[in-house]
């Protein structure tokens, strides 16, 4: 799989409110039309609920 860019989860992630949960983020994602790469790395973040944007970063890029 190629890799993401934080730049691409940026966007993917564009709109959220935090605190926030995987679920709502993976639905957040997919409707601004993240890849299915970076919306399966979201929805099997080893974390339930995201603080803020690093939280989100910090469990993506550590399972890549």
């Amino acid at each position: 799989m190629a890799s993401i860019s934080p730049i691409d989860l940026q966007k993917a992630l564009e709109g959220a409110d935090y605190p926030a949960s995987r679920d709502d983020l993976v639905a957040l994602a997919r409707n601004n039309g993240a890849n299915d790469g970076l919306v399966d790395k979201l929805a099997h973040a080893d974390m339930d609920r995201f603080d803020g944007p690093n939280d989100v970063q910090s469990a993506v890029f550590i399972t890549e």
